[in-house]
């Protein structure tokens, strides 16, 4: 499979899960398209370092041969896919109440699990926390 048909899958399967699988429907907002650009130039940023420099090397075999700004256009599908996916996750996750409010260290099991077995109830001052 080349590079290529990888991304163009990546970009329809994010689309498919922000649309029927999650419902997001993120694609369909104004706020996606108009903050994407940041993305973007960060993407073309970091990508012409990487591919301006030689540190990473296509097959001209795998992918189309048509760059913007030193990256290969699939780098940006497939960097459109791993932003889509990425923010239609969080969005699903913060629409079902996961951590609403952040709280730091209190709601992890480990940190519960140490402080019992030193003795400490979860609002207790340590030495360290002073």
């Amino acid at each position: 499979m080349s590079y290529t048909v990888a991304a163009l899958l990546g970009v329809v399967a994010a689309v498919l899960v922000d649309l029927v699988v999650l419902r997001t429907r993120l694609v369909l907002r104004a706020v996606l398209w108009a903050t994407y650009p940041i993305i973007v130039g960060f993407q073309l940023l970091s990508n012409g370092i990487l591919t301006g420099r030689d540190i990473v090397r296509y097959d001209p075999a795998a992918i189309v041969g048509l760059r913007i700004a030193y990256a290969p256009v699939e780098d940006l599908l497939f960097g459109f896919a791993m932003v889509l996916f990425t923010l239609s996750v969080w969005v699903w996750l913060g629409r079902r109440g996961v951590q609403r409010a952040p709280v730091a260290g209190e709601g992890d099991w480990l940190l519960a699990r140490l402080r019992r077995r030193r003795g400490r109830r979860p609002g207790d001052a340590g030495e360290g926390d002073r």
